[in-house]
């Protein structure tokens, strides 16, 4: 034994000292670990670069230094403070999956954190980049081609570069999820599948095989087809792989249909099944893609799944530049069980599924991210509690941006899960209706401080109880569809105690029927809505049929009306009336309303019994609209069998110039010497709402 030459140790004493020295150099030994695009697997993973003499460095994967958080835990567990496996820059690209299940957890003391060094570009991948680009030289696809597209599109095969899987399209849309099928991105951005017309939508002329729907239209048959203008089809040589995508007959549902044939003469498609969800209505919007000869402008490319032969008419010129296609079919970070682990300031790209997905566990974290180009959702949270997404930019999806699901509806247990301070923007790039920015379902889930813009549909969709919707920004949503909401709900009584406070809603689109702000649907009942700022709407809050509610102290600047109140619930039409006393009934059934916690959390409830012991219908009622500011709009509009006894109207302050700090410009901060104030207005904290700067 080693001794000190000036002290002598008692063998009992040093061996003491050797295990307290042991447990030093375990505690104090970093718990980083490191992945490098430079490392290897074989390494020690404990240095961030490799040494000189390359034999130590970096890992090389992330499965690597998951295997080896997973050792040290079973060797004697992990110290406070947890472990940071820290990631170099550089392009990783995935094979299949990155997964993380119960066994990867930390826990609240030692957490567990995957996150890009500073200032490091990430990218986790799940494409691959395509090469060996030449001119096309076969004159049968030449002779396909427009006159212009001849000498500007390029070819890429697939099948010797070793990609094979190239996936299905399928019908998708609403009401129908599907994974997406191989995508091309030029540059990190999307680029178009061959379609016509390239931009806008073709009408429907006819429908064969027509009958009367549930609210007396006229409706097409789907298995009998829908008629086209046009001789376009005529020439186009293979049509064995041509897709639609509709609003077959809403605006508000959307869907891609495989052409099962084309009769170029008698001008009428035909779909394959399963078909669309309704039926086909004359004027309904569609476009078709997937066609060679429709190959036509930069940007555009089609894949010959018969060759595997990539066609690609790049909208700049290919030196320099990157052509990547998405082949991973699975979420590129799946999190399933597992609890305190966070993802950390990576760019997540190129998928044809989620791009993370969590399932299940407790208390992870996705920081500072980019989800990017994904064929499905961007973040995807199912199950679980206290699940976090923050700072995080999300864009190009082919579904929604945000998915959070969770908490016990029937025992109104919260979930905990939240969104805050992400920005989210060009997302439902297939599934255009319904696949929202931020999607909401279950109980206690908060989205705060997002900025959503440029969507199809709605921005945040919410099902369930007790949600807090607060200081989001939202605009130009709803672009392409109507009958939507910004913020939307609709069709159950249950759905109570949610919040939607201090959002700024502004300039949203809207076909057909339009859009709305805030839409209360289908008789759904008993949200807050307190201190919004609504400006330049159609419909700035609508209430559809439904029962107590709050609208108070919003300012509303130029809208169409400021508040809109109907009594669909009334009616004696079919639609509603099985939707109230069918769909509606089963749904307050389901939840035990007349049993705690219902009966005492929502009281209010206790009110529908004397209207389902009748078949009178269900009225709006027990509605208070009261402190609100109302600039250039009307503030309430009824319609549809309500009435104004339905509603109070209580301090609302009109045809008064509030102050605003400068309203041309969207700043409605109220001057101090505001004389709304003296009337009960409560002024709205503007500066905390949107996307807070991160510094």
């Amino acid at each position: 034994m080693f001794q000190h030459p000036r002290i002598t140790c008692k063998p009992a004493l040093c061996i003491c000292l050797w295990l307290v020295f042991q447990f030093c150099v375990i505690s104090s030994a970093s718990t980083d670990f490191f992945v490098s695009t430079n490392g290897k697997d074989q390494w020690s993973g404990r240095i961030d670069s490799p040494n000189s003499d390359a034999t130590d460095g970096p890992f090389a994967t992330f499965q690597r230094a998951r295997d080896a958080i997973r050792r040290l835990k079973a060797s004697g567990g992990l110290h406070e403070g947890g472990v940071t496996v820290w990631i170099a820059a550089g392009m990783y690209s995935l094979q299949q999956g990155f997964e993380l299940s119960s066994q990867d957890s930390g826990d609240e003391k030692t957490p567990i954190v995957y996150a890009a060094k500073a200032d490091a570009h990430v990218r986790i991948s799940g494409g691959r980049i395509v090469s060996g680009w030449q001119k096309i030289s076969d004159p049968a696809i030449l002779a396909r081609l427009q006159p212009a597209a001849k000498e500007k599109v390029f070819q890429a095969d697939l099948k010797a570069q070793g990609i094979t899987d190239w996936g299905q399209y399928k019908s998708r849309g609403f009401g129908r999820s599907a994974s997406a099928a191989l995508e091309l991105f030029f540059n990190d951005k999307p680029m178009s599948l061959s379609r016509w017309p390239n931009d806008g939508f073709l009408k429907i002329s006819g429908i064969p095989g027509s009958f009367k729907d549930e609210h007396g239209g006229t409706m097409g048959k789907l298995e009998a087809g829908f008629n086209y203008d046009s001789d376009r089809p005529a020439q186009w040589a293979d049509t064995s792989d041509i897709w639609v995508h509709g609003y077959w007959a809403y605006d508000w549902a959307n869907s891609y249909e495989h052409v099962a044939s084309i009769d170029t003469k008698a001008r009428l498609i035909k779909t394959s099944p399963p078909y669309g969800n309704y039926g086909f209505r004359a004027g309904g919007r569609f476009f078709f893609l997937n066609i060679l000869e429709e190959l036509d402008t930069p940007g555009e490319w089609f894949l010959d799944r018969k060759t595997g032969i990539l066609y690609f008419w790049p909208p700049e010129a290919m030196e320099k530049t990157s052509v990547t296609v998405s082949i991973v079919e699975m979420p590129l970070i799946d999190i399933k069980d597992a609890s305190n682990i966070e993802i950390r300031g990576l760019t997540v790209e190129c998928g044809r599924t989620d791009g993370i997905r969590i399932d299940g566990g407790s208390d992870n974290r996705i920081v500072n991210c980019t989800i990017r180009n994904i064929g499905n959702c961007g973040i995807s949270i199912r199950r679980g509690s206290n699940h976090a997404v923050q700072d995080c930019t999300i864009s190009e999806t082919g579904d929604g941006g945000i998915s959070l699901s969770g908490g016990d509806r029937k025992t109104i247990s919260p979930a905990g899960h939240s969104a805050r301070n992400n920005h989210i923007h060009h997302v439902a790039r297939w599934s255009r209706c319904y696949a929202p920015a931020i999607a909401i379902s279950g109980v206690g889930i908060v989205a705060a401080n997002n900025l959503i813009h440029d969507h199809p549909h709605c921005a945040i969709l919410f099902s369930g109880n007790e949600h807090l919707i607060e200081k989001n920004e939202i605009h130009h949503v709803c672009l392409e569809t109507g009958d939507v909401g910004a913020i939307y709900t609709g069709r159950d009584y249950t759905y109570r105690g949610n919040v939607i406070r201090y959002n700024f809603i502004h300039h949203t689109g809207g076909v057909g029927m339009g859009s709305m702000g805030i839409y209360m649907d289908d008789c759904v009942s008993g949200t807050q809505i307190y201190g919004n700022i609504l400006w330049g709407l159609h419909r700035a809050v609508f209430l559809g049929g439904g029962r107590d509610f709050t609208v108070r102290n919003n300012i509303f600047v130029n809208c169409d009306p400021a508040v809109e109140l109907d009594g669909r619930g009334l009616s004696k039409s079919p639609v509603w009336h099985n939707m109230v006393y069918q769909t509606m009934k089963r749904r307050l059934e389901d939840m035990n309303y007349k049993q705690p916690p219902y009966s005492a959390r929502y009281p209010e409830l206790a009110a529908l019994d004397a209207f389902y012991a009748a078949d009178d219908g269900v009225p709006p009622g027990n509605i208070l609209v009261a402190n609100n500011i109302c600039v250039g709009s009307a503030l309430l509009k009824i319609t549809w069998g309500a009435n104004d006894k339905m509603v109070e109207l209580r301090d609302n302050i009109e045809n008064v110039d509030p102050g605003f700090a400068n309203p041309d410009t969207g700043d409605f901060r109220l001057k101090s010497d505001s004389p709304v104030f003296e009337r009960g207005f409560k002024a709205i904290p503007i500066e905390t709402i949107g996307r807070i700067a991160k510094e």
